[in-house]
């Protein structure tokens, strides 16, 4: 089975966010890990070179493939800012949220962002808060 390059680092997150070079981008990072950091209750860590991630899980496939992974998380493109949710919460759930947010994309577990400025940010505290909480349902921490 090959290694997971999306891992935890050892990279410090106020490192990583100094070097984003637009402004702007850099102020709505520094917003993402002040409202991910107060609804997950966890610090921020790097994951792989770009994400920051908060919390961690483990997961299990049927196919047998398993792994470490970010409860939530984000990183920061040259584009677009790429938020990391439970995957389908673009379902029933989460769609009356996701009308009144504001501009946005979604894939199957990534909520996409071109600036904060364009989503209205109590909706979105309330999609992560949502995405937090289905993560540890989904995936209860394994009792040792």
């Amino acid at each position: 089975m090959a290694e997971l390059k999306t891992k935890p680092t050892d990279v410090a997150v106020r490192d990583h966010l100094a070097a984003i070079e637009d402004d702007a981008r850099r102020v709505d990072c520094e917003a993402l890990v002040e409202l991910m950091t107060r609804v997950s209750g966890c610090e921020p860590v790097m994951w792989g070179p770009s994400i920051v991630g908060f919390d961690r899980y483990h997961y299990r496939y049927a196919s047998g493939h398993e792994g470490d992974a970010a409860v939530v998380g984000f990183a920061s493109g040259k584009r677009q800012l790429t938020l990391y949710l439970a995957p389908g919460f673009e379902g029933d759930t989460t769609r009356d949220l996701l009308a009144r947010l504001g501009k946005h994309k979604t894939g199957k577990g990534c909520l996409y962002l071109k600036r904060l400025a364009d989503v209205d940010l109590r909706i979105l505290e309330e999609l992560v808060r949502w995405s937090v909480a289905e993560i540890r349902r989904r995936y209860p921490r394994n009792e040792v």
